[in-house]
Formats: C-alpha cells, sequence, structure tokens
C-alpha cells in the first residue's frame, strides 16, 4: 500500500489553538474550528474527540455519529472518517496516536475499551468522567511540555495506559445497556463484515451466510432499515474505500484497483463513475 499521509497534512487543514507533540507518535491540541477536508480518509492513527461544547456530526465507516457535548469519540486505524459539520460554539480537544505508540501500550487485544469502541464511538461522559479525561489532558499537556525530559514519551504512555483501565470499565458497561434494535444490530454487523471482506467479497450471499441470515431476508432488512439495498452499500464502501486511498495516499488508479481486487483498471474506472459520478482521476484532482 502506498504511503498514507501523515497528521501534518491533516494539521494543516485545521486552525489549531495549539498542538503540543512527541514525534510522529502522540499529539494533543485544542481546537475550536473545524475545517478539515471534505473527503473521506482512511484513518492510520486512533483519534480521540473529546467534545466540551457544541457538536460535531460525521460518519465512521459509512454509519452517522453525532458527538455532542460533553462526550468522547475515538476512531481506530483503519476505519474510514467523514467529517459532514460542527456547530459554530464547537471547542474540543483532539488526542492523535500513532500505531506504534498504540502497539507499545502492550494492552491486550480483548482489552473492553477497544472491543466497545467499535460498536459504540460515541460516549456520553457524566461529570466524573469528564473531569477524569480533563485531568488527563492536563497533566499530558504538561509533560509533553517538557521538551528535554528524554523519559516523556514512557510517562505519556503510562499515563494513557492509566487513562484507558480507568475509563475501559464505563466504556464497556455503556456499550452494555445502550440499547439497540435488532435490525439496528443487524445493520451495522451487515456493514462490520462488509469492512473486513468488502475487497474480495460483493455478492450478498456471502454476506448472509456469515450472518446466518438468508439473501432474501438480509436484503429485505437492509433495504427496509436503510432505504438503500446491501448491494448498495457494498458498493458504496468499495467507493468509499477507493475515494480514501485516491486522497490520503500516493497509491496509482492501477494500484488502487489491484487493491480492490478489480480485474482491471478500466473495469475499476467504470464501477468508480457509475457509483460516484465522477472517475478516479478526476476525484483525485478535486
Amino acid at each position: 500500500m502506498g504511503n498514507v499521509v501523515t497528521l501534518n497534512w491533516r494539521a494543516k487543514q485545521m486552525n489549531i489553538e495549539q498542538v503540543d507533540s512527541i514525534d510522529e507518535d502522540f499529539y494533543i491540541c485544542g481546537n475550536k474550528q473545524i475545517n478539515p477536508q471534505k473527503h473521506p480518509f482512511k484513518v492510520d492513527m486512533t483519534i480521540c474527540c473529546i467534545c466540551l461544547k457544541g457538536e460535531v456530526k460525521g460518519r465512521i465507516d459509512l454509519m452517522p455519529y453525532t458527538v455532542k457535548a460533553p462526550s468522547i469519540s475515538i476512531t481506530l486505524p483503519g476505519q474510514i472518517l467523514e467529517y459532514e459539520s460542527n456547530t459554530a460554539d464547537f471547542d474540543g480537544v483532539f488526542i492523535f496516536m500513532s500505531q506504534r505508540f498504540n502497539d507499545n501500550l502492550h494492552l491486550p487485544d480483548r482489552f473492553s475499551t477497544f472491543l466497545s469502541v467499535r460498536n459504540n464511538p460515541v460516549i456520553p461522559l457524566g461529570a466524573g468522567q469528564l473531569e477524569a479525561i480533563q485531568t488527563y489532558c492536563a497533566m499530558i499537556r504538561r509533560v509533553v511540555g517538557v521538551k528535554d525530559n528524554p523519559n516523556r514519551l514512557e510517562i505519556v504512555k503510562h499515563l494513557t495506559i492509566a487513562f484507558f483501565y480507568g475509563l475501559g470499565y464505563y466504556f464497556h458497561k455503556y456499550s452494555e445497556v445502550e440499547m439497540k434494535t435488532r435490525n439496528e444490530i443487524l445493520m451495522r454487523d451487515f456493514l462490520k463484515q462488509v469492512q473486513l471482506y468488502h475487497k474480495k467479497e460483493r455478492r450478498i450471499d456471502f454476506y448472509a451466510d456469515k450472518l446466518h441470515l438468508s439473501s432474501k431476508y438480509l436484503s429485505q432488512l437492509i433495504k427496509n432499515y436503510s432505504g438503500k439495498s446491501a448491494a448498495e452499500w457494498i458498493d458504496e464502501y468499495i467507493v468509499l474505500e477507493a475515494m480514501a486511498l485516491l486522497k490520503s495516499t500516493d497509491m496509482t488508479v492501477q494500484e488502487i484497483s489491484d487493491e480492490l481486487n478489480f480485474p482491471s483498471q478500466s473495469f475499476f474506472g467504470k464501477f468508480f463513475k457509475r457509483v460516484s459520478g465522477v472517475s478516479p482521476k478526476v476525484y483525485r484532482g478535486q
């Protein structure tokens, strides 16, 4: 895969009041005005948005979410993020953690926070949780600000481990008590499977089999719930992935076509234009 554009590129697209960082592993910044790129991009870091005032709207892997104060959203590496809008009174803190930083935390894969985040990336915060997060942010800023401390990355790691363990139980419990309809659960499960297998599988019966449903029942359920057919969702996710790769990597159109397992660049181009309305080259140049 091509080189994913770094946080520095994304930071230039936002009006950032103050950003503190350690190399390319950890960033924390306050932000009252979001002006990111208007196109979807594949996240190559863990992004935490702590919403203190107002709200932000967007989509994560095609599912719409609203981050409304006080709350926290967490987007994980590999997910596709789309920004839609924010209110004029928005105020928040953003934390960006590289994959290398995350790996060095040595948190087990089954750790409840990360498992819960994929199902519920936006979590409302009570007064106690908000205070704990603000305390964590203040401590991080103080540590990161001491540039000549050779141990600051290690200190930030340990503070972050404590942060995740401190809030992990709350995140997990919130996921358990949040009520969802059966149709919403199946819709989310369907999109998760599409995220996992869209590069190789585009047949509805494959996803129906994964969800232990008949193709007819899955198609009807998706259409009734969302207004779009299962096939349309699959096509949209493939194009969303292509859009993210076109805008946030240096891959050629041919390489993206190969990455998404199209038989040829020509076939990929026709598919992309049918779904998006423009060719891959035109989209990249917009």
